[in-house]
This record gives structure tokens, C-alpha cells and sequence, in this order.
């Protein structure tokens, strides 16, 4: 089974991606995300729009069994986020199918 949050951590600190709702949604509109990964603990309405972009643009939507916190620590941020777009996955094998 693939670690997820050792895959997150890889991607962002080697490859590109995307921090933060807000870019997340820039990332599916422009057609760059590859795989989107949520925090547990967002609003069941943020999830809900965020899940609706990615299906409609085709793309991966990961939850990760942490919250906010621990993905923005994950991502080497000092604050917390709630979701993450890999736009390159570097070194991370977070493309695959196994999640």
C-alpha cells in the first residue's frame, strides 16, 4: 500500500503543486491538476464543489485521513490547508493508481 502522506511530502517538496482552495480551483480550471487532495476536515459544501470541478474536468480526488493542520504541515507550511493540486508529481508516486 502507497504512503500517502510521505507521496504528498515528495511531490510538494519535488515536484509542483498547488496550495490552498483557491489555487486548487485555478489548477482544475486551467487543466494543470493531476490529482487534488483534500483534508478530512473541510465543510462538507467546499468538498462538495471541489469534488464537482474535479469530475467534471476528469481528475483524481484523494482524501487524506488527516485534517487541515496536519496536511500544512505535511506541506511544510506553518498554517493549515485544506487542499493540495499536484501538478507535477517530482519524485512522488501520488499519480499512481494505487491510492
Amino acid at each position: 500500500m502507497a504512503d500517502l502522506a510521505k507521496d504528498i511530502r515528495l511531490a510538494v517538496d519535488s515536484g509542483e503543486t498547488a496550495i490552498g482552495l483557491n489555487s486548487v480551483e485555478h489548477s482544475i480550471k486551467s487543466h494543470k491538476a493531476k490529482v487534488i487532495v483534500l483534508a478530512s476536515n473541510n465543510l462538507k459544501e467546499t468538498t462538495e464543489d471541489i469534488m464537482h470541478l474535479a469530475k467534471i474536468a476528469n481528475i483524481r480526488v484523494l482524501t487524506m485521513k488527516g485534517n487541515s493542520m496536519e496536511l500544512g504541515s505535511l506541506c511544510g507550511k506553518p498554517f493549515s490547508v485544506s487542499a493540495l493540486s499536484v501538478i507535477e508529481a517530482g519524485n512522488s508516486k501520488i499519480l499512481d493508481e494505487n491510492y
